[in-house]
Parts: structure tokens; sequence; C-alpha cells
């Protein structure tokens, strides 16, 4: 390489070169495209900055051992988009254009990093997921999936895919599941925003929700121009007074386990549900996030079965499988499914393909009932493991809502109040835990406290754990480390 110089083409520029070096060694055929890349980035990252003369072509080529045909086609192609500028006896100097930084990936997805214990609500244990199931359904699909298939979908999903989970929800859920009436999507998340646009193109502008309820309802419908109107709920379900008053012509219920209180909507309230659907010719959306989950009896059957022209009802495999899979199913009374699959294919074009064949091959041979089945065994021993930690460390706690899904509902005693320094003194034992209120739409007065408490993705070891270091924090007692 030529000697630095003083100025712009200083040390500063022969460091970069460093850079260009190998890419000069790349092979013969790919060297071009290898040297223009280096220079690009070198550019892109600062190492030449902005007013650095470059060496002319002649001694690039040179130092690098390459033909000055290279560097000059690498000048002119980095010319041509801006990173360099040159002008006749001027040489080619670093343009003024670019101000990308070096490219950083962050990671966003939700985290609850240093705790010792989590029962955070919602995910469930995802080391439980049928890993050998899994690859070996994938190896068929890619040995067996037509050619043609690997196209662009039916917006609504495979049909082979929906036609499994017609039998599946049928079987499972009591659902009246018409496979031209599934909806593959990603999510409960997209159900509800199809829904939402669905809701918008017809003039609705507002949908009822559970208060406490899930809080992302807020912006899910505000994105598709539909407001989200909190409603109260007592013992059986959704209050009707409250919804009439509403003027909402759509509501979002989970009737068979009610998120977060846990209760199950009542034979009454059903049909009062149901009725107001009809009087208004309004839609009832059916969250049915965890309904194949009920340790002490089963399940209670879907509301959708009662009225599918009213009734549009929505799960996934979020708690069965992975939410991490962006996987579920939307399934709609005729008179919506129109507007619905046309949002959907505007949307993203359908759902991958793979994935879709994927799960079709796992309901067909059983695995995914037999997972279910694991899960269910799993998930109510650490529910019995959290109700007895509970009663152990925490005397006078109350556990509402039924036996059913991934989290319970604890009242503690008002010894343990007030709410706020519980909560400090929790979090700073390490111990993640979620309040009631943070799921309630409207603010409310202090009334002791409320939680929220997840256990599925936790062993009955660390649940115990977890359990005890809470009891010990709240005591005003320094928490012993963990056993597990």
């Amino acid at each position: 390489m030529t000697s630095p110089q003083t100025g712009p083409e200083g040390p500063a520029a022969s460091s970069a070169w460093e850079l260009l070096l190998p890419a000069a060694s790349a092979p013969a055929r790919a060297r071009g495209r290898s040297l223009q890349a280096a220079l690009r980035e070198a550019v892109r990252s600062g190492r030449l900055a902005p007013g650095t003369r470059l060496p002319s072509s002649r001694d690039l080529a040179a130092d690098l051992g390459v033909s000055r045909g290279l560097i000059t086609e690498a000048y002119e192609q980095l010319t041509a988009e801006g990173y360099l500028r040159s002008g006749r006896g001027a040489g080619t100097w670093v343009g003024a254009a670019v101000r990308a930084a070096r490219p950083r990936a962050h990671d966003l997805a939700p985290r609850t990093p240093g705790t010792r214990a989590d029962f955070v609500p919602g995910t469930p244990d995802l080391s439980l997921f049928p890993r050998a199931a899994w690859a070996a359904a994938q190896r068929g699909v890619l040995a067996d999936l037509p050619h043609q298939e690997l196209g662009y979908p039916d917006p609504r999903g495979l049909p082979r895919l929906r036609t499994a989970l017609a039998g599946l929800l049928a079987r499972r859920r009591g659902v009246v599941a018409d496979p031209e009436r599934i909806v593959v999507v990603s999510g409960v998340a997209q159900a509800m925003a199809l829904l939402g646009f669905a809701l918008h193109a017809r003039g609705l502008r507002a949908v009822a929700v559970e208060d406490p309820g899930s809080p992302q309802h807020e912006s899910l419908y505000a994105a598709a121009g539909v407001t989200a109107v909190p409603v109260p709920v007592d013992g059986e379900g959704l209050v009707m007074a409250p919804l009439r008053a509403s003027g909402a012509r759509a509501a979002v219920v989970t009737p068979a386990h009610q998120f977060p209180t846990g209760i199950a909507y009542s034979a009454r309230r059903r049909a009062e549900l149901l009725d107001w659907a009809r009087s208004v010719d309004g839609i009832v959306l059916e969250d049915d996030y965890d309904g194949d989950f009920r340790y002490d009896r089963a399940p209670v059957g879907a509301l959708q079965g009662l009225d599918p022209e009213h009734v549009a009802y929505t799960g996934s495999v979020s708690k069965s499988l992975a939410p991490g899979l962006r996987l579920g199913w939307l399934l709609v009374p005729q008179g919506w499914a129109e507007e619905v699959v046309e949002r959907k294919r505007t949307m993203d074009l359908g759902h991958p393909t793979l994935d879709q064949a994927l799960f079709a091959r796992l309901l067909e041979r059983g695995d995914y009932d037999r997972q279910l089945r694991r899960c269910q065994r799993a998930y109510r021993e650490r529910r019995d493991a959290l109700v007895s930690a509970l009663g152990e460390h925490f005397p006078g706690a109350g556990v509402s809502g039924i036996a059913a899904g991934l989290h319970v509902i604890v009242s503690l005693p008002g010894r343990y109040g007030p709410r706020e320094r519980f909560l400090a003194r929790v979090a700073a034992a390490g111990v993640a835990v979620r309040p009631l209120t943070d799921h309630a739409h409207r603010e409310e007065p202090e009334e002791g406290v409320r939680l929220v408490l997840g256990y599925a993705h936790m062993t009955p070891a660390r649940i115990r754990e977890g359990v005890r270091l809470m009891a010990e924090a709240t005591a005003g007692q320094a928490p012993a480390r963990p056993r597990v």
C-alpha cells in the first residue's frame, strides 16, 4: 500500500484499506462484488469519513494486487449510488450523503430479566414444545408437499388445514365449524385486527371489551379506527346494562375462562349476550385463548356453537405449542366472511404455506391432541403447587376463578397492603408479579392486594420457591438464596 499522506488521504484512509484486503483475496468471479461491498461498508461504518480522498484506481489496484479495472468499476458503481463523488482531474472522494450508522439488532421481545421468580401471566412452558413431532412433521411435509402449494395460498388458509381445524374445533370445543368460514391467522391479535377493519368498513366505530380484560384491546382496535369501550365484568360475565348503554354493536369476550378474573360465563349471561347481539344485529368475538385447559371437569363448550351467525370464534396455538409460531384461526359468520377474507388478502396475502401444512399434519396424525393432554397434565400439577404454596406462606389468601388456564387470581389479606408497598418489596426481592389493576381499563381506587399470577412456565419446585421469596420479602425479611 502507498505511504499514508497527510490531510484527508492520511492514516484514517490507510487503515480503512485494510478492510479491502480480504475482499481482494476473494475468488476471481466474486472479487469485484466483494470489493464493492467492502468499500461500501467502510463508508457506511464511518471508517472512511465524508470528505476523505481515495487513492487513484492505479495506486489502490497495485496495493491490493488486483486489476485496475476492478477498482475503476467499484469507484464508478459507488459513485452512482452516492457513496463517492468524483470530478475530472480532481480525484475520488467519500461523499457527504451517507449518514447510516452501523446496523445493530435489538431484541424487543417482552422479557423479565434479572428475576428470581417470574409469575407474569401469559406464557406457556416452552420446554414442552414437541420438537421431535415437529421435526418429523416438517420432514414429511417437505417430502410430500406439491410444488404448486408453495405459491400464494388461499388467504383463508390451506384447505387441508381448515378441514383439520374444523374437525378439532367441533370435537373439542363444540364449535359449528365450516372449513369455508375458517381463516388461518397470525394469532388472536390478527383475528381481532381483521374484525376491527371489518367493523370500520361497516361504519361501526365502537367495540365493547371486558373490564378488567386484555390491555392490548385498546391499541389493536384503535389501529383499525375503532374505539374499545370498557364494560364491567361481574361474577357471571359481561354486565348487560352497561353493554346496552355503550351503543356498541360488537363485543369481545372470553366466556370459557374470563381473562383475567378467571370466571366462566354463566348459562344465563351467555344467553343474554346472544340476545343482545341479535337485537342490535351485531357480532360477538369469542376469544377462546385457553379453552382446552380445564382441570376439574370437561371444558364448557364454545359460545359460538349456540349462534354461529352472531359469534366469531378465535383461538391459537400460543398456549399449547408456542406464541412464537404466530399461528391461529378465526371462524367468522357467513355474513362477515367476504369482508374478513378480503382484508386478510390485502394484509399479508395469506399465512406461510409450510407452517400451515406442518400444523395440518400434526392435527391429522393426532400429535396435537397428545400435546394438549401433555400440557394439561403439567399445568394442572403446577396450579395445584401454586395454590398449596400460597396456602402455606400466605394464610388467609383467597384464590378465585375456575380451575382452568394458565393463571390464578389471588386476593391477599389486608395486612399485606398497601398494594404499592407490597409490589415494591416483591420487586426488590426479584419476584415478578402483576396486580389485577394492570388489566383494568379504568382507574380504580386501591382495594387491597389482588394479583394475577401465571404459573404454566414454572416447575412446581420453582413455583414453591417463588412464593416463599415473595412471603419473606413482604414480611420484611431478607430473601434467602434460591434453593433451585
